[in-house]
Formats: structure tokens, C-alpha cells, sequence
């Protein structure tokens, strides 16, 4: 008869601190913390922020569009647009050649905002206290990481 011995010692896991994964999301919490006071003064949230961005970038959007740039479903995207209609910031139509789809577009309060992010944004990165060659490393390989990991 053989006898299976378990070793006496099992290899240790990685530590906490040795995982990319808690590093990305430590990081991630550690940041929107920081940007909570700055888009408090414009009346924003953090998600309600990624939603006027990408407005910022190209207005007459369906909510399905919004939330696939956001890498999100549409159904946590809706009440943040619906967030964003009720403070003045833009406007859900009916589209001309859908109508089950609502078409996003930016009022004037909205579009007069988005100088106000610029300065959220030029104060987030003195906060971060890092230098624009790092950000640019960091986002190259941030984005490697993004896409090995797939859809």
C-alpha cells in the first residue's frame, strides 16, 4: 500500500501586496476618492463624469453608445442619464430613426461645463504628482493589460 504523504510544506500564496489586481484596484478606489471633491463643485459624481466626457467627445450618442464606450450595460448608464437630465446637464430625445432609442445631447449648462472639468482635470494630475512621460507609460501598458484580458 502507498502512502500519499501531503508535503510538510505548501508553497505560500503571493501576498496582497504582490497582486496586480489589488494594486489596480487600490489605485482605482485611491483615485476616485481624489476626484470626488473636485466634481462635488461641479455637482457630479464619478460615473456621472465618464458620462459627460464621453458626451464631451460626441454629442447626439444613444444611451447603447454611452455605455459600450463606458464598457458598461446600458441598464447602469440609464439612471446616470437620467441623473445628469434632471440637473440641466442634457437632454434624451426620441431618435428620428429609432424611436425606442433615446438620442443624449448636451444643453448649454452642459456643454458650458466641460471648461470646468478641464480644470478638475489639471488639478487631478498635480494631485497625482506624477510627470506626463509616466502617465503616458502607465496608460500604454494599462492598455496592453486591458486588452490581453479581452472583451
Amino acid at each position: 500500500m502507498t502512502s500519499s504523504k501531503l508535503p510538510s510544506k505548501l508553497p505560500a500564496p503571493p501576498r496582497l501586496d504582490q497582486h496586480l489586481c489589488f494594486l489596480i484596484y487600490n489605485t482605482s478606489l485611491k483615485m476616485t476618492q481624489v476626484y470626488k471633491p473636485l466634481l462635488s463643485a461641479l455637482n457630479l459624481t464619478y460615473p456621472q463624469y465618464l458620462v459627460m466626457v464621453v458626451l464631451w467627445e460626441e454629442e447626439g450618442l444613444g444611451i447603447k453608445d454611452v455605455a459600450q464606450r463606458l464598457q458598461q450595460d446600458s441598464g447602469s448608464v440609464t439612471p446616470v442619464v437620467k441623473r445628469l437630465e434632471a440637473e440641466g446637464y442634457l437632454l434624451r430625445d426620441r431618435d428620428a430613426r429609432d424611436e425606442r432609442n433615446r438620442v443624449l445631447t448636451l444643453t448649454p449648462a452642459g456643454q458650458a461645463l466641460r471648461a470646468a472639468a478641464i480644470k478638475v482635470s489639471e488639478d487631478f494630475a498635480a494631485q497625482c504628482s506624477v510627470s506626463f512621460e509616466e502617465v503616458d507609460s502607465l496608460m500604454t501598458n494599462l492598455h496592453k493589460l486591458n486588452r490581453n484580458l479581452g472583451d
